[in-house]
């Protein structure tokens, strides 16, 4: 694993932690309903708290969630992807050097449909954090309503990017690569749909198509000058060529990519960086999460219709906007239905017409920033995770009456 990720998991280890007590320090003060009487609330652990891994990120997101749901005094029992079990398992050793008792930190192998659904089922479980695809989700609500356990879930997404003429398209087309191509494209709030103004398209899509060719070379993950390695499984890089084949059927031009690919030795589940242009919002590369090296780009005339566009999926997760017009941008942030909403000054911004905190980037793209709460709406999720709200969602909320000597 890079330094780099590691030097990331230290800071997120260490700033976490420190959040309890301003957690606390932010509820409401003492309550005097009335003479001889007063009320106050506190927050609690919950209990015993399943921490449910992704595969594409199978250590940074355990410490993402490990953190906060110790620090906010609960014991968890971490069951890491069956695709990518050994960083997780490494990390028990680490667990256990730095003093962790017995019992606090449990990591386990196993199935999503077996050790998943035994979590999800299990009475003494009392929450149930989870981040994966949108269906996944959907399946652990359902078991979890038996027993009514609180559920946090960071799902599925298809995240838009909208660049207006008068962004800076230099950035823009540089930021735009990392935002899908990172990663081999397996990141939940990757920009895989960018939104263009109609008079600037067809620059941005040449710009667009050589940042590419000159920075996504593919190969050895292990590689220094390698930036896009091989897809996570077979059936995985199975996917994303279906919806290439799905891209050209359904009428969209293919203007990179769209292929599989060996590495030097004529091996690995390589995908070509892919880009399609001439897509409509029904077809299904538009639609759905595909979670590869793959990207449309639509062009749009209005403002309204961007912001028309960027909301047609099922997906909330995140949202990107170049503009040199930064009133412009705040007031499109506002009408994008995403997850979290900051700026790249990591200023955390509320929407109460939307009743929820909106992952909208302003020049920039999903360039998150763990002291800032990230999740999603409509069916990207529920809960945030990180900053102040991630170790609240490890919390209850509970009030305490106190009679200090009035008599019935």
């Amino acid at each position: 694993m890079p330094d780099t990720q590691i030097n990331y998991m230290a800071k997120v280890g260490a700033y976490l932690p420190r959040m309890p007590v301003r957690v606390n320090s932010n509820l409401p003060t003492v309550i005097e309903p009335g003479p001889g009487k007063f009320a106050y609330t506190r927050r609690e652990p919950f209990g015993v708290c399943a921490l449910v891994i992704p595969w594409n990120f199978p250590l940074v997101n355990v410490v993402w969630k490990l953190a906060p749901a110790v620090a906010a005094g609960n014991t968890v029992v971490i069951k890491v992807a069956e695709q990518t079990p050994l960083s997780a398992l490494y990390f028990a050793n680490l667990i256990k050097e730095a003093g962790f008792p017995p019992g606090v930190v449990n990591i386990i192998n196993g199935l999503g449909s077996a050790a998943g659904s035994a979590l999800v089922e299990h009475p003494e479980i009392n929450l149930i954090s989870f981040t994966g695809s949108t269906g996944t989700g959907k399946l652990i609500m359902k078991q979890a309503a038996s027993t009514m356990k609180h559920v946090v879930l960071e799902a599925g997404g298809k995240s838009p990017m909208i660049v207006f003429n008068d962004a800076d398209l230099e950035q823009a087309t540089r930021w735009a690569h990392v935002g899908i191509m990172s990663n081999q494209g397996q990141v939940c709030c990757a920009t895989s749909r960018i939104l263009v103004e109609k008079s600037v398209y067809s620059k941005f899509v040449g710009e667009f198509i050589k940042v590419v060719n000159t920075t996504s070379t593919v190969g050895d993950p292990f590689a220094d000058s390698t930036f896009q390695g091989p897809q996570v499984t077979k059936a995985q890089f199975d996917r994303i060529l279906s919806y290439i084949d799905a891209g050209k059927r359904e009428g969209a031009t293919l203007v990179l990519g769209g292929k599989a690919i060996k590495d030097a030795n004529g091996q690995g589940l390589y995908i070509a960086p892919t880009v399609f242009t001439d897509v409509s919002p029904e077809m299904s590369i538009y639609q759905e999460e595909i979670f590869g090296p793959f990207v449309v780009i639509i062009p749009f005339s209005t403002e309204e219709e961007a912001i028309e566009l960027a909301n047609n999926t099922i997906f909330g997760l995140g949202a990107s906007v170049f503009t040199t017009n930064l009133q412009r941008g705040h007031s499109v942030a506002r009408e994008i239905e995403s997850g979290s909403k900051s700026t790249q000054l990591g200023v955390l911004e509320t929407d109460e017409t939307k009743s929820n905190i909106l992952a909208v980037w302003l020049n920039s793209s999903t360039d998150a920033d763990y002291r800032i709460p990230f999740g999603g709406k409509k069916q990207s999720g529920l809960g945030r995770e990180w900053g102040e709200q991630g170790i609240i969602e490890f919390t209850s909320l509970k009030a305490i009456h106190v009679n200090l000597g009035s008599k019935l």
